[in-house]
């Protein structure tokens, strides 16, 4: 008596798969990856981790400088230097996270060549060194930030409690944004060589080198729609106490870093496959 057999292929993953349990079982390797990050940024520098320090405080002269005393722009009364040095220190963050992972698949693409990992670990371990970063320099700053509160200069409030959700926000929208610009660069290498002009644009496009309020109010909502806008209106609100705090745009920018984020892990995931083949 003969029987019949049906073979049915599925494909070996979902659209939508976090691998949760590879990336949680290879976190050894992503501390490793987060060493050789750390380590290979400031590889034969005689100043080394001092550099960390060194770069805000130079660009944070240079923007009070420049915008503060030529342009002269406004702060919304908050002393120029922690103006622009609490803004500085978030967009450096972001933009570097965004900058390295955009080039996730072309920069790696010898090691994921002969080894296989979730691949998700090396924007995700990226994002982790440059927030190292980010913590020294915070540290720097909260240290400003007790001096011009004790001479009366600024007044922080309660809403500092939610600066982690703030950079977290930070991070995971430059990892969506990057895997995206990533994923894309495998078939168009142009992308790579706009990235640093998009990410220039877009800082100007954001209250980094001006307040929100500087903008007309029938164009603020529009600005707002910027995720990164809400962000850092409210990091400069909650230290210096200026600036712009809106439950409802930052609820639009937490809700558009996750479908960002999905976007971008869906894609990833798809071309995780086979950008072998094209790159």
């Amino acid at each position: 008596m003969s029987k019949n057999f049906q073979t049915i292929i599925r494909p070996k993953d979902k659209l939508f798969n976090l691998k949760l349990g590879e990336l949680f079982s290879s976190r050894e390797l992503i501390w490793l990856f987060v060493k050789r990050d750390f380590l290979a940024m400031y590889k034969q520098t005689i100043l080394g981790p001092l550099w960390f320090i060194i770069n805000p405080l130079i660009t944070t002269l240079i923007f009070t400088i420049v915008f503060g005393n030529i342009a002269n722009l406004p702060t919304d009364e908050a002393p120029d230097f922690l103006f622009y040095m609490s803004s500085n220190i978030v967009w450096t963050y972001f933009a570097t996270c965004l900058s390295k992972n955009s080039n996730t698949f072309v920069s790696n693409a010898r090691l994921f060549g002969k080894v296989y990992f979730p691949r998700l670990i090396t924007p995700i371990s990226t994002t982790i060194s440059a927030m190292i970063n980010f913590g020294v320099q915070f540290i720097m700053y909260l240290c400003f930030v007790i001096y011009y509160t004790c001479v009366g200069a600024i007044s922080p409030n309660a809403y500092i409690l939610i600066t982690p959700v703030l950079i977290i926000t930070c991070a995971l929208l430059s990892i969506g944004l990057g895997i995206i610009v990533s994923s894309l660069t495998t078939k168009y290498r142009d992308l790579s060589v706009l990235v640093g002009f998009g990410i220039t644009l877009w800082m100007y496009l954001t209250p980094v080198v001006y307040p929100a309020s500087q903008i007309d109010a029938s164009l603020l909502p529009l600005f707002m729609l910027n995720p990164m806008a809400p962000i850092i209106e409210a990091f400069r609100y909650a230290f210096l106490g200026a600036g712009m705090f809106s439950w409802g745009y930052l609820g639009i920018s937490f809700l558009t870093t996750l479908v960002v984020l999905t976007v971008g892990i869906v894609l990833f995931g798809k071309v995780e496959r086979t950008f072998m083949d094209t790159i």
